[in-house]
């Protein structure tokens, strides 16, 4: 059941004055300010928003069901992409992931989707569409960000576990393909019960980023289903057309 409104007052009451040490190297304290119905074409939830002491950005669960207090309850932490979550791209599986994760949890009984704002692996929109650029001339997305001078990995979890611990989830299935996630959710104390697979199936234009993601970045995908190009000819580098995946897992 979702939280009902008294206990919604409570919480948004106890979190008014929240202030903690923080987590990881830039303190992050979250609290949460507000929370509303969201029906969706995904199921039905309730949207959790989130005020965040390191910076502007804005940072939202997706809670179907009551997960307050509860173990074992599927987690999918999302980072924001414009150009797949919102305009489509198919240089990349952000969309077909969120959508798909939204889809399997509302058919739950519980579960929670974080939505951070942290575009293009943590660079930012801008530089996401310069390593765009530079993917169309041959890189791979690991190439093309340490071209740009940042790491094939920016984001920091700090966020999403405290956000995990503000909602009182004592333990959590995460939903991803990604070791770095759970590697990192573990070591700001997030007790991670279990990993549920997210793999879903590559198209032309992305086959070769989600090729490299399991090369390069250790990502528990079937690199059989990814390593062959499709018939436009893109490498498993990433070199043409292909290759233009900017995060994910």
């Amino acid at each position: 059941m979702p939280l009902a409104p008294l206990e919604i007052e409570e919480i948004l009451r106890k979190e008014h004055d929240h202030d903690c040490p923080g987590y990881g190297r830039d303190r992050v304290c979250v609290r949460i300010v507000a929370i509303a119905d969201m029906p969706s074409r995904f199921g039905q939830y309730q949207i959790v928003a989130f005020w965040n002491n390191r910076d502007d950005k804005e940072h939202v669960a997706m809670v179907h069901g009551d997960v307050m207090g509860r173990e074992n309850v599927p987690v999918r932490v999302h980072s924001e992409c414009l150009t797949g979550d919102a305009l489509g791209s198919l240089r990349c599986d952000c969309r077909d992931q969120l959508e798909a994760a939204l889809v399997d949890l509302g058919e739950r009984e519980c579960g929670v989707l974080m939505y951070l704002r942290q575009e293009g692996r943590g660079i930012g929109l801008l530089n996401k569409i310069r390593a765009y650029s530079l993917q169309d001339m041959g890189m791979d997305t690991v190439e093309a960000n340490l071209a740009l001078g940042f790491r094939d990995e920016e984001r920091d979890f700090a966020v999403a576990a405290h956000m995990i611990h503000s909602l009182d989830i004592r333990s959590v299935r995460l939903m991803t393909n990604n070791p770095y996630k759970i590697k990192e959710l573990d070591r700001y104390g997030v007790a991670i019960a279990g990993r549920l697979p997210h793999e879903l199936p590559p198209n032309p234009h992305n086959r070769a980023y989600l090729a490299t993601k399991v090369q390069k970045m250790g990502h528990d995908l079937d690199l059989v289903t990814y390593r062959h190009g499709d018939e436009q000819g893109e490498s498993l580098a990433g070199g043409t057309s292909a290759g233009g995946g900017s995060r994910g897992g």
